[in-house]
């Protein structure tokens, strides 16, 4: 054996001696980082409490049929022409939460006038009810988001959390949600960019489906590794869930939302003579509606939500330089039902402004095959296309105009 052959040799063997050092390092400061964060002697590790028997499993609540009828305008969301009448979300498998949220040991308790014991263990009751602080569904929600628990060793600014893994990231084509635990507040919040309070809790939601269609495997699987990655550069623990469960509940929470997702179209028809532009401005601006960038007039409540709008039925969209000299044949009331709370209150106030205008501008209200649309056909347009896709998303947890729908509707 000549000396390159043994120089060779030597340096191979160095090689694996380095590899197998480094996986025992890395190895042992894993295991420092889960003993800090979760290690708490006589407590169950996840739950920060004691174990319990089991209790046995109440049954699951029967699903029933969720109506779904075509709408009279076409709708954000394509429905399958083969789908039957949509399926409710059935109940997930084991408990009704999906993700177990770890709880953190606490700090040493400062000086006070209490004696030790009774400081101790009012301490350690402030600390737990925080920890236990439920997340609000108007922030993240497992029915709709597949949420990513990240429990770190030490508090980290939020643009730094935000920037470790920003261009993986921004790959998704998914809505992205980010929440921490607010120590100093006591609460759970939104984070960004320009969020100043260092977290040590985090929760990140992917968002399960919108009107584009259900989460794709791909983006499952890019978030998935993100925030392992994100773990390991801020020495974190992440608890994430099931990629199958996900792509299953994605795909079922498409179909509900399917199958609700209604838009009302009620048009307003001239009966020969074009309706002049400064009379419908005239006549929006007296019902109280503005007029938007993209062309439209709009009707908001007291809060600023929009209610419904009024578009030209004509490809050209209204235009405050161009209305005067406008002039149209027909209009279009349209009501987005499933991003307006009170539905029944709203499209009966959208079918009472559509009737004055009919009268002001003498035309005649019509449904998309340009049929007369009398008191019946109005009637039947609210029972089955406002009152029973709302009653459904009501039940399923997720309300006409709240902040779940606002999103998955978008």
């Amino acid at each position: 054996m000549n000396e390159l052959q043994m120089g060779l040799l030597a340096l191979g063997g160095v090689a694996v001696l380095g590899v197998f050092g480094y996986n025992k390092w890395q190895e042992r400061r894993h295991r420092q980082v889960v003993e800090r964060v979760f290690q708490q002697p006589g407590e169950d590790v996840l739950l920060g409490k004691k174990p319990e028997a089991p209790k046995p499993e109440a049954p699951a609540r029967e699903s029933g049929p969720v109506w779904r009828e075509p709408g009279l305008a076409e709708a954000g969301r394509a429905v399958p022409e083969e789908a039957a009448p949509a399926q409710r979300l059935a109940p997930q498998a084991g408990p009704p939460e999906p993700f177990l949220e770890p709880v953190l040991p606490g700090d040493a308790p400062a000086e006070s006038g209490l004696p030790a014991d009774r400081e101790a263990a009012t301490v350690a009751a402030e600390e737990r009810e925080n920890l236990d602080l439920p997340l609000p569904a108007s922030l993240l929600s497992a029915r709709v988001d597949a949420i990513a628990v990240l429990e770190l060793v030490e508090h980290v600014p939020a643009p730094q959390v935000l920037a470790s893994q920003r261009e993986a990231l921004s790959r998704l084509k998914k809505p992205l949600h980010w929440v921490g635990f607010n120590d100093s507040q006591g609460a759970w919040e939104m984070i960004g960019p320009e969020t100043p309070t260092a977290y040590r809790r985090l929760r990140v939601g992917l968002q399960l489906a919108d009107r584009q269609g259900p989460v794709s495997g791909g983006d499952f699987a890019l978030f998935s590794a993100a925030m392992q990655h994100l773990a390991d550069e801020l020495m974190a623990v992440v608890n994430m869930p099931s990629g199958q469960q996900a792509l299953d509940q994605a795909q079922q929470l498409d179909r509900f939302c399917a199958g609700v997702d209604m838009q009302i179209g009620i048009n307003l028809i001239s009966r020969g003579t074009p309706f002049a532009g400064t009379k419908i401005r005239a006549l929006a601006e007296s019902a109280g509606m503005a007029l938007t960038p993209d062309g439209s007039y709009v009707r908001c409540d007291d809060e600023g939500r929009p209610l419904f709008s009024l578009q030209n039925f004509e490809t050209t969209g209204f235009a405050a330089e161009t209305l005067k000299h406008l002039s149209t044949h027909g209009l279009v009331f349209l009501l987005d039902v499933p991003r307006v709370p009170k539905g029944l209150h709203v499209y009966s106030q959208m079918v009472e402004l559509a009737k004055r205008f009919a009268e002001a501008l003498n035309g005649v209200l019509v449904d998309d095959n340009r049929q007369p649309l009398a008191e019946p056909q109005l009637l039947h347009i609210r029972q089955e296309y406002v009152v029973k896709p709302q009653v459904a998303m009501e039940a399923q947890g997720i309300p006409a105009g709240g902040a779940l729908a606002l999103r998955l509707f978008n």
